[in-house]
């Protein structure tokens, strides 16, 4: 992918080339780790990149399930509100048990699915607020799909920019040489793929 979303005819399409060119992010940023890189917290934050990526995958699960049900609400989740908000910690957190591979593998799946749900739903549709829920908003009663396209996009690219800072905070690799080393960009003197062996 270049280093930037390509033009597009008409608003379906730029939603989906947005959406595509930032879930392609996490790839970039985790090229080259180890598992122990990927859980690592080297910055003043708690998060990391292996966090990063689950949430990334999370947040697109919870959010396009939302636009599947419209109109209507997402059925209730049953489970006890102790462990919903476990398995909500845990998505932001890379696990001793857990390998690079596994949560990369889990966000592309993820992906193509949130990818697939836009290009079928109807950008109109309106999408129920759940006033439950502290941070949303209580004086209006619907989102769109349209406006849940335009949240995953800003959601995507604020974590995008943590894992960039984090990234940097491992080895001091950067987004361009990362992005130019994953997707195997021929070399020039303006950028060079990054290389494992190059000095810190």
């Amino acid at each position: 992918m270049p280093g930037m979303p390509p033009p597009a005819a008409d608003e379906r399409q730029s939603l989906i080339d947005f959406l595509a060119f930032n879930q392609n992010a996490f790839f970039s940023v985790a090229h080259g780790l180890t598992d122990d890189q990927a859980r690592s917290t080297p910055s003043v934050s708690a998060l990391s990149i292996g966090g990063l990526i689950k949430h990334a995958a999370g947040v697109q699960r919870s959010w396009t399930q939302r636009v599947v049900c419209a109109p209507e609400f997402p059925p209730a989740d049953p489970r006890p509100f102790e462990e919903q908000m476990r398995e909500h910690q845990d998505e932001h957190v890379m696990r001793e048990d857990e390998t690079l591979d596994e949560i990369v593998a889990t966000l592309r799946a993820q992906n193509d699915e949130t990818l697939r749900v836009f290009r079928e739903a109807d950008l109109s549709t309106p999408v129920p607020v759940p006033h439950e829920v502290p941070w949303f908003p209580n004086d209006i009663d619907h989102w769109s799909v349209r406006w849940v396209a335009l949240h995953l996009i800003e959601e995507l690219t604020r974590h995008a920019g943590h894992a960039d800072i984090i990234r940097e905070s491992i080895d001091r690799a950067t987004m361009y040489e990362l992005m130019a080393a994953h997707e195997e960009w021929p070399e020039t003197d303006f950028i060079r793929r990054w290389r494992p062996t190059q000095p810190a």
